[in-house]
């Protein structure tokens, strides 16, 4: 009875380690997806964010078009903070923070620009908005290397 009693006990602890890992590798699949989702999403905003922002200087329905794109870019920056990295993308995934924390503050000055009722043609210089997205698609493209 004693046997029996331990090999259950270690098949079922044998069953909840391999349980452990296999619930690890999905997070950390699940975690590549949201963040290539991610960087697909600061693209296209890198993309198309510096024409619109020329356009809302003197137009103000680029300039409301302008204010979404921020807003939206802003909400997924904040969604992918909150994000859980697996161990082994930590640290490219605190890079990605860093990188993000840039963005939030460009993303903030154009949207008080945009609220004040005057988006500022100086402001538009303000690259580093759009380099820290850069920053954040090469980091990101660190983490799929990984082969996670």
């Amino acid at each position: 009875m004693k046997k029996w009693l331990i090999g259950i006990l270690a098949s079922t602890s044998f069953a909840l380690g391999g349980c452990s890992m296999l619930e690890g590798a999905n997070d950390a699949l699940t975690y590549v997806n949201e963040a290539t989702d991610y960087v697909q999403e600061a693209k296209t905003f890198a993309e198309e964010a510096p024409e619109l922002a020329q356009q809302a200087i003197a137009d103000s329905k680029a300039a409301a078009e302008f204010e979404t794109k921020l807003e939206d870019m802003k909400g997924e920056i904040e969604s992918f903070n909150e994000l859980n990295a697996p161990e082994l993308a930590a640290d490219l995934h605190n890079q990605v923070l860093e990188q993000n924390e840039k963005a939030l503050d460009g993303i903030n000055t154009y949207l008080e620009n945009i609220e004040g009722g005057k988006l500022d043609p100086a402001a538009l210089e303000n690259t580093e908005l759009f380099q820290s997205i850069q920053d954040i698609s090469s980091i990101v493209k660190q983490i799929e290397d990984l082969g996670l």
